[in-house]
């Protein structure tokens, strides 16, 4: 790319052509156009320091999973998936749980965190009865680690339902009613299933809450609390995130029983595969030239698109439309099935650009996402760190842009 980026420390901006500076104002006096109200109050340096190259620290596995005493069924399983060696938070976090600690995880995303809360408990549910609870944010996020569970427990007899909002409710209280070794489910449906008497917890024995700085926001407490007093007080927690924040300290002392705390990353950090650069644009000039430029080069083959309203998705999806641009969008206005569509046509590389609000940042598993685009720079770094694993997955290599204004 040609356009100037912070990381790289050029001083002059290009033209959205990327063939010069842009030209001063022709009648040669300074240009006072009003500059538009700032998109975020994410600090422009919190941006540039994740940006900058860092050493990333290359981790080697101290055993294979075929050393790990995982049972064979699970060993076959992991091996179908290619799975060889633990990652480090998998690694660090497999013995504790099996001798039933409480575990705080921070660990980047791509790390591998769904498998390392999963393979314990398949491993104590192939032992005997151990029913799970994992509570996620979003339904896409539910909707994924369901999806990993059911490929590590092929022939072991196991079974597992998601409860999400936007399904057939008629659908989810026959569900409730059946064996369920691990229910996955956002809190608001959960919640409704319990209140309704379909649901119950008496044999309930590790809750896990995924991305649990997301949970622990005011917008899920209430259903959180009204949750896990219906659980029994007896049992397993684990929480993992890929980022932490200091302030919910407490919340997380409440929860957990003297817990093994694993932070494998600060928290505050992206992931080290990651490239990242800025892309600095005048106040009211428009980006999407440099937009629809970008996704016209050959390597922009799998994108996420990230926009912080859903008007803007929906907007950004019909002007990409209209430049030929294969793109579909997810946000919350959208039905269940239709976010199950959309994402599943870029899966299959049906569309080129997903594009998508914050409901995207957490959870969604692409494999080979080649770019991460902030058309509006998130309102957080928790926002800025998720949006922006969604690629460099796994130890591949990803690229992020963030349009910024100059």
């Amino acid at each position: 790319m040609s356009h100037r980026y912070a990381t790289r420390g050029k001083n002059s901006r290009r033209s959205p052509n990327g063939k010069g500076p842009k030209a001063a104002p022709s009648n040669g006096r300074p240009d006072r156009r009003k500059k538009k109200k700032k998109e975020s109050d994410l600090k422009r340096s919190d941006l540039i320091q994740q940006a900058q190259v860092r050493k990333e620290v290359v981790f080697e596995a101290s055993f294979d999973f075929s050393e790990s005493g995982l049972h064979d069924k699970l060993l076959k399983n992991l091996e179908a998936k290619g799975y060889t060696k633990p990652t480090e938070i998998q690694e660090k976090s497999l013995k504790a749980q099996l001798e039933g600690r409480d575990i705080l995880g921070i660990a980047k995303t791509g790390s591998g965190k769904t498998a390392a809360f999963l393979l314990p408990i398949l491993q104590k549910q192939i032992e005997g009865k151990f029913q799970a609870l994992v509570l996620a944010p979003t339904r896409e996020l539910a909707l994924q680690i369901s999806d990993e569970y059911r490929s590590l427990n092929k022939g072991l007899g196991l079974y597992n339902s998601t409860f999400i909002g936007g399904t057939n409710m008629n659908k989810d209280l026959e569900l409730a009613g059946k064996r369920n070794d691990l229910i996955v489910a956002t809190p608001g449906r959960l919640l409704d299933l319990y209140q309704r008497g379909a649901i119950h917890f008496k044999a309930l024995k590790c809750l896990i809450i995924d991305e649990f700085d997301r949970m622990l926001d005011m917008g899920f407490e209430r259903d959180l609390n009204k949750i896990i007093d219906a659980l029994p007080i007896e049992r397993q927690n684990l929480l993992f995130s890929a980022t932490l924040d200091p302030n919910q300290e407490r919340k997380i002392q409440a929860l957990l029983n003297n817990p093994v705390r694993l932070q494998i990353s600060s928290g505050n950090t992206s992931n080290d595969h990651i490239q990242q650069e800025l892309i600095e644009v005048a106040a009211g000039e428009s980006k999407m030239p440099i937009l629809i430029d970008m996704l016209k080069q050959d390597d922009f083959n799998r994108v996420i698109l990230f926009a912080e309203t859903k008007r803007w998705v929906s907007k950004l999806k019909r002007k990409l439309s209209q430049a030929g641009i294969r793109a579909d969008e997810i946000h919350g206005d959208k039905s269940q099935n239709y976010r199950q569509k959309a994402l599943n046509k870029f899966k299959k590389g049906h569309i080129q650009v997903l594009v998508a609000t914050d409901v995207a940042a957490r959870g969604i598993d692409v494999d080979d996402v080649s770019h991460v685009i902030n058309y509006q720079i998130p309102q957080t770094l928790d926002s800025y760190i998720h949006r922006v694993g969604r690629t460099g997955r796994a130890g591949k290599t990803g690229m992020a842009y963030t349009f910024v204004e100059s």
